[in-house]
């Protein structure tokens, strides 16, 4: 009895273990249960040392860029670091879709292996968006010939051709057309077209002020009835500019090209041009004396610029209502605002001390009233207390 328990038992156990192996090797998709597990704890293991592997690379390739003089490449190292992070769970995706494929004996999963292309598409396309800009600062020649700004639209311009071209190439691993989607954005295009002309016009305005350079980030500009200020981008539609009162305002491109523009960054001198009016009782000598000192003091003065570099003036321009007026006219050899503060305020100074030392002073705005002989004069009637 004991012994028919013994193989009632065995059989038992023989039993569940078929149904155990059974189980283990039922298939989800054509693929076992065995080769399921093993695919996802190669996948798993890929991404858990994604950021190991992919730092221990980095470090090497680091360690390679420090060794040369420009940094540039190490600008590259540092652009490739997220791409070189999908390399390891790339790999791990193709080693786990081997194991599946394995399991199954045969090409079921065909569609799925269309993942591997599409992730080294991806990683190439990721890494030449992220190493435009430090290839642009490599080509000596291209920031020679090309303003700062130029050089920031060409590097947008290229990132969004990269990202466009990469999208294109997954979609073709896919077996997507691309010429149809291109062919209904062009319609679309159209259609956007119809009613973004304002936005199209700003664009081609911001490239027209970018070709002929008439101002730069950082520059002083004033464009009348519209804006004055210090340019700080300009972007793709509008440009920033920052206003003295530090307010920003952001001016379509086309305002900008349509309009007249002062930059008073490119000045190459600052003006003074001032009228100074001396009392009429000053005397001929008086106004030479104060002419010649004034003059002399401009001309020898190693700030401001002379003849014929410029041109120096100063005169009896005019005879005002109340005065005698000189014009000044000359130009400091620098464009800085307080520095031109600095040396207009000590030639004002200066001319103080000159018209005072003549003898004569500066007049103000005053009336005389003359009264014809025999006129009668208004006298108030006196009040009584």
């Amino acid at each position: 009895m004991r012994l028919q328990d013994q193989t009632g038992f065995l059989a038992q156990s023989g039993e569940l273990w078929t149904q155990i192996v059974a189980v283990w090797q039922t298939s989800f998709l054509g693929v076992s249960v065995g080769h399921g597990v093993s695919a996802v704890v190669v996948v798993v293991l890929g991404i858990t040392l994604r950021s190991v592997l992919a730092g221990t690379l980095i470090a090497v390739l680091k360690r390679m860029a420090h060794k040369t003089e420009n940094g540039v490449d190490d600008a590259i190292v540092d652009a490739l670091a997220g791409p070189l992070k999908l390399l390891p769970v790339t790999i791990a995706l193709f080693f786990a879709l081997n194991i599946l494929e394995a399991g199954t004996g045969s090409t079921a999963i065909s569609d799925v292996d269309r993942i591997i292309p599409s992730l080294v598409a991806i990683g190439i396309f990721w890494a030449l968006h992220n190493t435009v800009e430090p290839f642009i600062q490599l080509m000596q020649a291209l920031q020679n010939a090309l303003t700062p700004v130029m050089l920031a639209w060409l590097t947008k311009a290229m990132r969004i051709l990269f990202v466009v071209i990469g999208a294109a190439a997954v979609l073709q691993i896919w077996d997507i057309p691309v010429g149809g989607i291109i062919a209904g954005l062009g319609l679309f295009g159209v259609a956007v077209g119809l009613g973004a002309q304002d936005l199209f016009k700003n664009l081609i305005a911001g490239l027209l002020i970018l070709a002929e350079k008439r101002f730069l980030p950082g520059d002083w500009i004033k464009v009348d009835g519209v804006v004055e200020g210090t340019v700080e981008e300009i972007n793709f539609r509008s440009t920033l500019v920052r206003r003295f009162d530090k307010g920003p305002v952001y001016v379509p491109n086309s305002k900008l090209s349509d309009n007249a523009v002062t930059n008073f960054s490119r000045m190459t001198h600052r003006r003074t041009y001032w009228i100074i009016g001396v009392r009429y009782d000053t005397s001929v000598e008086q106004l030479k004396t104060i002419r010649d000192r004034v003059l002399d003091y401009v001309t020898s003065h190693p700030d401001y610029a002379q003849a014929p570099e410029v041109s120096t003036f100063m005169r009896v321009d005019s005879f005002g209502p109340s005065s005698i007026d000189f014009m000044l006219y000359c130009f400091t050899r620098t464009t800085n605002w307080g520095e031109w503060l600095r040396l207009k305020e000590e030639l004002a100074f200066t001319i103080k001390t000159i018209v005072e030392e003549a003898g004569t002073d500066f007049a103000f705005p005053s009336s005389s009233i003359y009264l014809e002989q025999g006129a009668e004069l208004f006298s108030p009637p006196e009040v009584k207390p």
